[in-house]
C-alpha cells in the first residue's frame, strides 16, 4: 500500500487540465477583443533613428 497511488496523480492532472480550461474560457468570455488580442499585442514599427555609427 503506497502513499501516492497512480489515481492520485491522474486526479491532479485532470484537475489541472480542467482548471486551466475553465480559466481560459472565463478570460475569453469576459474579454471583448478575444484572448488572442490580449496575449499577443499588435505589431508596431520601431521609430526611425539616424545612423550614429560614424
Amino acid at each position: 500500500m503506497g502513499l501516492f497511488k497512480p489515481d492520485l496523480f491522474r486526479s491532479f492532472a485532470l484537475g489541472f487540465v480542467l482548471g486551466t480550461a475553465a480559466l481560459l474560457a472565463s478570460l475569453a468570455a469576459t474579454s471583448g477583443k478575444g484572448l488572442g488580442n490580449q496575449v499577443i499585442p499588435a505589431a508596431q514599427a520601431a521609430p526611425v533613428a539616424l545612423d550614429q555609427t560614424r
